[in-house]
């Protein structure tokens, strides 16, 4: 009888795991943005708990923390919002399915940059509806993304920005990745459903 409650929680665990760490990383379906003629510029997950930490070499940090500055100053000069996508995992069961995920404050380079900071536990930026909200207030239907990583929040942010028929531009020089081969694969592919690469 024990032995059997014990499978039977085991098998609960397993199925539970699997159900969180898939809605983990699907990308989240919205309503159909009608046309608008606002623009923003959209930083993804460049929080100091995964910038600073060791993932990407110097070259790589100094050409993403230009680019980031550079495309901030223009959004600035142009009047369009910039907003900041916050990796936040605070819930013990979200540590345990991504502890490669860090929260905490923006990076240091990048602190004061946002004129919003929408924070989102899932890879896609859009899960929580508060990102949808903000481009509805701000009547934004076209994002120019840049950040991190290109292969992960990077790729299914701008995935879903696309399926709800927001207009993208993924920053060439702005994006940082972990695995090249993969990150290559995601914008490719996202280049094939119409996001430019600028």
């Amino acid at each position: 009888m024990i032995w059997a409650v014990l499978f039977l929680v085991a098998g609960l665990a397993v199925v539970w795991w699997w159900v969180a760490s898939r809605r983990m990383v699907q990308v989240s379906q919205g309503p159909t943005v009608p046309p608008r003629p606002g623009r923003a510029l959209l930083l993804v997950d460049l929080q100091a708990g995964s910038w600073n930490a060791a993932r990407y070499d110097e070259a790589t940090r100094s050409r993403i923390e230009a680019a980031v500055a550079r495309e901030v100053a223009v959004a600035q000069d142009r009047g369009f919002p910039v907003i900041a996508l916050k990796h936040e995992v605070a819930a013990p069961v979200a540590r345990l399915i991504a502890p490669r995920a860090s929260s905490g404050p923006l990076a240091v380079p990048f602190q004061g940059m946002a004129d919003h900071v929408i924070r989102h536990w899932a890879e896609d930026g859009f899960e929580t509806g508060e990102l949808d909200n903000l481009l509805d207030v701000l009547r934004v239907g076209h994002l120019r993304i840049m950040g991190q990583d290109g292969a992960h929040s990077l790729a299914r942010t701008a995935q879903a920005a696309l399926d709800r028929g927001v207009e993208v531009e993924l920053v060439r020089d702005g994006i940082a990745c972990t695995d090249k081969p993969r990150c290559e694969g995601a914008i490719e592919a996202l280049i094939g459903q119409g996001v430019r690469r600028v």
